[in-house]
């Protein structure tokens, strides 16, 4: 079995025990929306994210939600390398609550993004293990952590059309298989 560069150093990572001093930390139930520790200035020039809208972050592919306007909650487990479900179908105009509970043994994030969103995060996240340093969601109202049996919340507006992803981009993980599809439709 051919291993991805990507997944021998989470391997390496974890032995070396570097990997626990990169992941994040989780987020209570309670903390709707928010992602854990300091803002990171580099998310805000993240590709498909567009500068602030009159205090806010919009997004290619959505916006944030507001706990007043929730259409629906879905309930996500982040698994050791998946998300149950794998796909969820929503609305243009729908507004999520998103619970999302670690039944892993490892540190886990969840991050609603198009494609070019979502491999930015990833390149960052790595970028930031190999210096040693943390990768912070912040603010980012599109992304949180979760610790291994933990619960965090994400409120999400769909405000367009089409296919995007909710990944794990804790590196190797989304490699390893941590991915999802959110279909968006009329």
């Amino acid at each position: 079995m051919i291993i991805s560069s990507a997944l021998l150093r989470l391997s390496l990572a974890l032995q070396m025990g570097v990997l626990g001093s990169v992941l994040l930390l989780g987020v209570p139930a309670g903390a709707a929306g928010l992602g854990t520790g300091d803002s990171d200035a580099s998310m805000g020039s993240m590709p498909g994210m567009n500068p602030p809208v009159s205090g806010g972050q919009e997004f290619a592919f959505g916006e944030p939600g507001k706990s007043s306007q929730v259409n629906r909650v879905i309930s996500i487990a982040m698994l050791e390398m998946s998300f149950a479900p794998r796909s969820l179908d929503v609305k243009i105009g729908e507004t999520i609550r998103f619970v999302v509970t670690n039944r892993s043994e490892l540190n886990h994030d969840f991050t609603i993004g198009d494609v070019m969103t979502q491999a930015a995060h990833r390149k960052e996240m790595l970028e930031a293990m190999e210096r040693g340093g943390e990768m912070h969601h912040g603010t980012d109202p599109n992304a949180i952590s979760v610790e291994p049996g933990r619960k965090g919340e994400l409120i999400w507006k769909f405000t367009r059309a089409g296919r995007f992803e909710f990944d794990c981009n804790v590196p190797g993980h989304f490699e390893a298989g941590m991915k999802g599809v959110v279909a968006v439709d009329n």
